[in-house]
């Protein structure tokens, strides 16, 4: 058989310090769960093959993951080399390499990962670590080094001498292995140590001992490394990970003007010299056209597609709509299921009425439309082009082209009504 690259990710603790009843790992950061997360990074890289190894509250894990992956159980939580071994039936057949990876590291990129995977092959080493440098390396497993600079051992924080817990450079728990010497290594470990666990690192310096050559690759951004084990830890990695795609975004001519209020999820395209606007959220799979102006305090869905130099202004939420070129929502209104034409002025106060209480059904707005303020739109229903809806219109039935559509009732003042004697 020719060689495969294969990952394991490790989802079986219990994450006691979240305090929660659910498995760690399907918490959300930024809208998706933590291990849905690391699974879509492995499948960035190609990988021939994906083993999750699942034990507390598995089952919640296979719902949020389905058939994507295939599935090892550890029902004793005996430590990470431990974990890895339950995928022996996956790995007992392959030969290449397989990338070790934690559910509950999330925003680990995944050109990272395709650099850790090239130099393994490329210097032709058995195990090559992740690692980074903290200038307080408290908490991690120190990264020993030979004269060369070879790694020669992982020591645990709480097994390492005074000498070893000075070293700045740590394991960041991520890991490319020769799949045949990884199995044979696992079957070697003991658990002689503080927790009294099978760790993963130590087939390490077991394949050192056979002369199996090993090394490191030192990330870039110590951020990608960070794991949750923590509501605290949660917050903070939403926060890098959204820092990361405004980011993203402004390097790619999208004007943002306030980073901290600003959340935009993964997957979402926007065109050069839109304008973002404070505390405006956008989900994922929003395309947004060029020159745009979205916000300030704007709730753009999923489903949404805007196209060039739309405006969707303040306390303004379109969800599953389609905004052709040049259209205004300016603020106060709700859009849903909705298509609306280019150069069409929707009025503040306007609402798409789209659920019935059992379905959701569509409005169609045309070209060059005027919608006016505080208008009910009660769908299904089709406004053509060049109309216009007058003020306070709840409109029921379709619009031809051309036409001035009024649905309210005539005024009736009742004269001395409300006169007080």
């Amino acid at each position: 058989m020719a060689d495969e690259i294969v990952a394991v990710i490790m989802a079986a603790g219990k994450g006691t310090r979240m305090k929660t009843n659910k498995s760690k790992v399907v918490h959300k950061i930024y809208g998706k769960e933590l291990v849905k997360r690391v699974v879509e990074t492995a499948q960035k890289l190609n990988v021939d093959d994906i083993i999750t190894v699942v034990g507390y509250k598995k089952e919640q894990v296979q719902a949020v993951l389905g058939d994507s992956v295939k599935y090892a159980v550890q029902e004793e939580m005996l430590g990470t080399g431990h974990a890895v071994l339950q995928a022996e039936k996956y790995l007992k057949d392959k030969t290449g390499k397989v990338i070790i990876l934690s559910g509950d590291v999330p925003i680990l990129r995944a050109e990272t990962l395709r650099k850790l995977i090239e130099k393994s092959i490329h210097d032709k080493e058995y195990a090559t670590v992740l690692t980074a440098k903290y200038d307080n390396p408290t908490g991690y497993g120190r990264i020993l080094r030979d004269i060369g600079g070879s790694v020669k051992a992982i020591v645990e924080e709480k097994d390492a001498t005074p000498a070893q817990r000075a070293i700045k450079e740590i394991n960041a728990g991520v890991y490319c292995f020769d799949i045949q010497e990884l199995l044979k290594a696992l079957k070697e470990l003991k658990p002689d140590n503080a927790q009294g666990e099978y760790y993963l690192p130590d087939a390490i310096r077991i394949m050192n001992d056979k002369g199996l050559k090993t090394g490191a690759i030192i990330i870039e951004d110590n951020t990608e490394i960070l794991g949750i084990n923590d509501r605290a830890q949660l917050e903070l990695l939403t926060r890098v990970l959204k820092n990361r795609i405004n980011k993203e975004h402004m390097a790619n001519g999208v004007t943002i003007e306030d980073s901290d209020n600003t959340y935009i999820y993964d997957d979402v395209v926007i065109g050069r010299d839109t304008v973002i606007h404070p505390n405006t959220t956008i989900k994922s799979g929003v395309e947004i056209g060029e020159d745009c102006e979205i916000g300030p305090n704007a709730y753009i869905r999923e489903g949404c597609k805007l196209a060039n130099n739309v405006k969707i202004g303040s306390f303004v939420e379109i969800k599953k709509a389609i905004i052709g070129e040049g259209t205004k929502v300016p603020h106060l209104s709700y859009i849903g299921d909705c298509e609306i034409g280019e150069k069409t002025n929707i009025g503040c106060g306007t609402i798409t009425c789209n659920y019935d209480g059992f379905n959701k059904s569509k409005t169609i707005i045309g070209n060059r439309s005027f919608v006016g303020s505080n208008v009910n739109l009660v769908a299904p229903v089709e406004i053509g082009d060049n109309t216009f809806i007058a003020a306070g219109s709840t409109i029921t039935e379709d619009v031809p082209a051309d036409s001035l559509a009024i649905a309210r009732q005539r005024q009736l003042n009742k004269e001395g009504w409300n006169k007080k004697d």
